[in-house]
C-alpha cells in the first residue's frame, strides 16, 4: 500500500489590476487611440497654438504643416524655406510664427495669409530653436554659431547677442515672468541665464550631457533640462541649486513640455518613452510608449491633444475622448445643424431640453453654509494639483463673506496640512500671490 503526502495548498493573492490604477493613470489612458501620420522627414519640432481650436505646427524638412486637431489634416503649408525648418513656434495670440533654418536666417510669418512678415539675419550658422519673448513684441534665436540673439520685431533689427557657449546651442526658453530673462542650453553640457539689461551671462550650471531641451516652471523660479539619459531640476533664486536629478529614460532625453496647468512635467526621450511626473514630488505617475525613437513632442493647453513626432517622420496624435454622454448629445445635435435639416418633412423636430451643466463641488456646501466642507473639497489632492484657480476661487468668495476663519477652524489636521502645501506650492504664481497672502494672515 502505498503511501502519497499531501502537497500544502498554496495561498495565492491575485491583485486587482483596476485598484493598481492611480488619478493620473485613469486621466491620461482617456487619450483616444493614435492617428499616425507621415511627413517627409524627421519630426524637428512641435508646438501647439495658445488658442482655441488650439492648431499645432510640425516643423519637418523645408516646410511648417498646421494641423487641425481635430480632423487631423493639414489645414496651412508653410514652406517659404530653401533649406531645413527648425522649431517652429507660436506666438501667445497664435496669429504669428516663427521658425529657424538651416538658412541661418530667422523668419516671421502671418498664419492666416502663410506671409513673411520679417527676416532676421545675422547668425552664421544653422538657427534650431526660436521663440516669442514674454512681451511678444521681440523674438529670441538660439543658433549652432554658438550665439544667443534677441530681435526687435518692429524694426527687425538685433537688439542683444550672447556668444558665451563653446558649442552648438540647440535649446532654450524665454522666461514666463519677465522679458529680459533668456535661458539657452547647449551642447557644451551648460545651460546659462541671460538677463538682456547685461552684457553677460547671470547664472551658467553643468547639466553634465549635451543639452537638448530645457524649459521654465511657471513661477519663474525654477527651471528644467534634459541631456544624456537625466531630466534635473534647478532654482534660480538659490544660485543655480540643484534640486532634483530624474533619470527614468535609458536613451537621450529629447524634448521637455508642461501639462496639467503646469502641474505635469512631460518628457520625451529616444527609448520611445513619453514620461509624465507630478510637479511637487518629480516622480512619475504615468508612461506612454511609442512604436519608435521620439524627437519632438507637444500637448494642447488643455490637455485634449497629445502630438508627438518621430525619427522616421511620423506624427502621432491622440485626442482625449469624450465622456459616451457627450458622444450622445451631439450626435442628437447633428440632425440640427442647418446643413442637414430636411425642409420636406412634414413631421416636427424637437429639439430636447438643454441640460445645465454640474457646477463646483463647493458650490453644493456654500449654499448650506458648510464652508469647512466646501474648503475641504477643494484641498483634495486631484482638484488643488490640475485645477488651482478652483481652490483660489473658493479662497476668495470666504473671505469676501469674512468666515474664512470659520471654514479653517472646521478643517482636520489632514486638510490644513494640504492648505499650507498649496500655499507653498503657489505663492510663486503672480495670479495667485495676493489671495494666498490675504489668507495667510487669516491663519497666523
Amino acid at each position: 500500500m502505498f503511501h502519497i503526502p499531501l502537497r500544502k495548498p498554496t495561498n495565492l493573492y491575485i491583485k486587482s489590476r483596476q485598484s493598481a490604477l492611480t488619478e493620473d493613470n485613469l486621466y491620461w489612458k482617456k487619450l483616444g487611440q493614435p492617428v499616425l501620420v507621415k511627413e517627409f522627414g524627421a519630426i524637428d519640432y512641435l508646438d501647439f497654438s495658445p488658442v482655441e481650436p488650439y492648431y499645432f505646427a510640425a516643423t519637418c524638412s523645408v516646410r511648417i504643416q498646421i494641423y487641425d486637431p481635430i480632423t487631423k489634416t493639414v489645414a496651412k503649408n508653410i514652406s517659404k524655406f530653401l533649406e531645413a525648418a527648425y522649431g517652429g513656434s507660436f506666438r501667445n495670440d497664435g496669429r504669428l510664427l516663427i521658425a529657424g533654418s538651416e538658412e541661418a536666417a530667422v523668419k516671421l510669418f502671418d498664419i492666416q495669409s502663410k506671409n513673411v512678415l520679417r527676416v532676421f539675419t545675422g547668425h552664421t550658422g544653422p538657427v534650431h530653436r526660436t521663440f516669442f519673448t514674454k512681451d511678444q513684441t521681440k523674438v529670441i534665436s538660439f543658433s549652432d554659431d554658438k550665439s544667443v540673439c534677441l530681435w526687435d520685431i518692429a524694426t527687425e533689427e538685433k537688439i542683444k547677442s550672447f556668444s558665451e557657449h563653446t558649442d552648438y546651442i540647440r535649446a532654450g526658453a524665454p522666461s514666463p515672468v519677465s522679458p529680459d530673462l533668456i535661458l539657452s542650453g547647449g551642447y557644451d553640457h551648460m545651460v546659462k541665464l541671460y538677463d538682456c539689461r547685461t552684457n553677460e551671462a547671470t547664472l551658467s550650471v553643468n547639466h553634465g550631457s549635451p543639452v537638448e531641451s530645457t524649459i521654465f516652471l511657471p513661477s519663474g523660479g525654477l527651471f528644467v533640462s534634459a541631456g544624456g539619459t537625466e531630466v534635473k531640476v534647478w532654482d534660480i533664486f538659490n544660485g543655480g541649486k540643484l534640486l532634483a536629478n530624474i533619470s527614468q529614460h535609458h536613451k537621450t532625453v529629447t524634448t521637455l513640455r508642461l501639462s496639467s496647468n503646469a502641474s505635469r512635467l512631460m518628457s520625451a526621450s529616444l527609448d520611445r518613452h513619453v514620461k509624465i511626473y507630478d510637479i511637487s514630488t518629480f516622480k512619475v505617475v504615468h508612461n506612454i510608449d511609442f512604436p519608435n525613437a521620439i524627437l519632438s513632442m507637444a500637448i494642447s493647453d488643455n490637455d485634449d491633444v497629445l502630438a508627438v513626432g518621430m525619427i522616421d517622420g511620423v506624427i502621432s496624435i491622440r485626442k482625449r475622448e469624450q465622456p459616451m454622454r457627450q458622444k450622445e448629445e451631439n450626435k442628437g445635435l447633428y440632425k440640427f445643424a442647418p446643413d442637414h435639416i430636411q425642409t420636406s418633412s412634414t413631421v416636427d423636430n424637437v429639439v430636447s431640453k438643454q441640460k445645465t451643466e454640474k457646477g463646483p463641488e463647493f458650490e453644493k456646501f456654500l449654499r448650506k453654509m458648510e464652508f469647512d466642507k466646501a474648503l475641504s473639497s477643494v484641498l483634495k489632492t486631484y482638484v488643488a494639483s490640475k485645477f488651482p484657480e478652483k481652490t483660489i476661487a473658493l479662497l476668495q468668495e470666504l473671505l469676501r463673506r469674512k468666515v474664512l476663519n470659520v471654514a479653517i477652524d472646521g478643517l482636520s489636521e489632514k486638510d490644513i496640512g494640504a492648505l499650507l502645501r498649496f500655499f507653498k506650492k503657489y505663492l510663486g504664481e503672480t495670479r495667485f500671490t495676493r489671495i494666498i497672502i490675504d489668507t495667510r494672515k487669516c491663519i497666523y
